[in-house]
């Protein structure tokens, strides 16, 4: 493929919500504990998250003062900051929003920490944003000009960073997304024995009016404490 592989590795409850309270509750302890240890034993490359949930999972919500870098001239490319990297943070924050203060995931999990950053942005975002990056060490890729060109920016990422199998951790926006224009090849989901509230999200957010049948299921197995993984493929 002219693309990396795409696992969507998720954890969510019964009636198929991803975020929530529920996932929080002494019944989801056991299926926390399963996801991170599957999110560790997948092959891959690295992850790929949402703004909203590199934020909230990483970042709090910190965001750096631009005014060093204000009249900045910085080239609308993509930038490469690490040639040597071997497994990647892929966050697709559109407009640039995201505040980081190392060029990699800071985190115990060895799974999540360590792992090189790439931004995935829309063309149009500020010179002082991209030289901020460029000064904390940050690679950065350009795809899409209002939103973004999913699969330009898959493109690119092997072609850059050879990246060759990421896995897709949400949230619902960007696995929607990315299921909607064909580019899940496999879903990883850890079954929790509880339901979700009506306002928690679901695996896919605004997939439009047709439901697509595009999934097989190839593997189910109990993992304890009444938590269950899935495997589908795509169909082709």
């Amino acid at each position: 493929m002219d693309r990396p592989y795409i696992i969507c590795h998720m954890a969510q409850s019964l009636d198929g919500k991803v975020t929530g309270d529920f996932l929080y509750t002494p019944a989801c302890e056991p299926v926390t504990e399963v996801y991170y240890r599957i999110n560790r034993d997948l092959p891959s490359q690295g992850f790929i998250c949402g703004r909203v949930t590199m934020e909230g999972s990483f970042t709090q919500g910190w965001y750096p003062d631009l005014t060093e870098f204000a009249g900045a001239e910085i080239p609308e490319e993509d930038f490469v900051a690490n040639p040597a990297a071997h497994r990647f943070a892929v966050s697709f924050d559109r407009r640039g929003r995201l505040g980081w203060k190392e060029p990699v995931i800071v985190d115990e999990d060895p799974g999540y920490g360590g792992c090189h950053i790439i931004q995935v942005m829309c063309q149009g975002v500020t010179p002082a944003y991209l030289a901020y990056l460029r000064k904390t060490g940050i690679s950065y890729i350009l795809a899409g000009s209002e939103d973004l060109d999913i699969p330009l920016a898959l493109e690119k990422l092997k072609n850059l960073f050879g990246i060759e199998t990421l896995l897709l951790e949400g949230g619902s926006i960007i696995n929607g997304a990315f299921h909607r224009a064909g580019l899940i090849d496999q879903l990883s989901l850890v079954v929790a024995p509880v339901t979700g509230a009506d306002q928690d999200h679901p695996l896919f957010y605004g997939y439009g009016e047709e439901a697509l049948d595009g999934y097989t299921l190839t593997e189910q197995s109990d993992q304890g404490g009444n938590v269950v993984w899935r495997r589908y493929k795509r169909k082709k």
